[in-house]
């Protein structure tokens, strides 16, 4: 179960509008806590990817945008001018929907960022590779070709690849942006179930490819439209009896 009594990722009153005046977020305020599994769901266009790149200012990619409100990660705002983004961003890791494996072997997937980071040790580099590959459930399919292409890999498989480099740089908290949407049932119900067992170590925040999967996974929720946030609560509360019609109206389908 997640800690209560300890937040991880504290969003404060963030609004977010692109350059062309487009307001994705609209006074967002909400907590994430340590070792949870938080859904944000809702239908396309509703602000979820876009917030979803403010937590590690992949934001700061979107020129002219304006942003108001506060981010804090471990009590500190994102935004401050002291944050270093690139530790940032290894602290706070992002998984795309679409698989992006780097061209190379599958260890050189793994190794690069642990390399770019100044690690050397070749017992410490093969250390992380087989325990990253073993938290994203990759490992018993891929020992034995660690040298082979990344390419070769199935999508599922070089989805959970990538999950795998970004666990072996050690992050804080895993930011999942619709990971399974390509995905087959059985790759998704092997990614799903790596996700029960990561949040005992890190803290993940994902978009899921459902509603259906939502439920299945989440500790908690939140339910944004049109860049509002609509309701938040525990899983068990939000897709059994949410508040407003409007969840209501989206979990049983009557919209998105």
């Amino acid at each position: 179960m997640p800690n209560s009594h300890q937040v991880k990722i504290a969003i404060q009153d963030v609004s977010f509008t692109y350059s062309d005046g487009t307001e994705a977020l609209r006074n967002i305020s909400f907590d994430v806590y340590t070792n949870e599994i938080f859904v944000l769901f809702g239908p396309s266009r509703s602000g979820k990817s876009t917030l979803l790149k403010l937590l590690n200012r992949l934001s700061d990619l979107s020129e002219g945008a304006t942003i108001r409100g506060g981010i804090l990660f471990n009590g500190q705002d994102v935004f401050d001018h002291r944050v270093n983004v690139a530790t940032l961003r290894r602290q706070i890791s992002m998984v795309f929907a679409i698989p992006t494996p780097l061209p190379g072997s599958i260890r050189d997937n793994l190794t690069y960022g642990l390399r770019m980071g100044g690690i050397r040790s070749i017992d410490v580099l093969n250390e992380r590779i087989e325990r990253s590959l073993k938290q994203a459930a990759l490992w018993d399919e891929v020992k034995d070709r660690l040298d082979k292409s990344a390419f070769a890999l199935s999508g599922g498989q070089q989805q959970r690849l990538c999950l795998a480099r970004s666990l072996a740089m050690e992050p804080d908290v895993i930011v999942l942006d619709n990971p399974t949407s390509g995905l087959d049932p059985l790759s998704t119900e092997t990614v799903e179930e790596s996700l029960q067992e990561l949040k005992q170590r890190y803290t993940i925040i994902i978009v899921p490819h459902s509603v259906q999967q939502a439920t299945r996974i989440a500790d908690r929720a939140a339910f944004l439209l049109d860049g509002d946030l609509i309701e938040i609560g525990q899983a068990t509360d939000i897709f059994v009896a949410p508040q407003d019609k409007r969840t209501e109206d989206y979990i049983t389908g009557r919209f998105g």
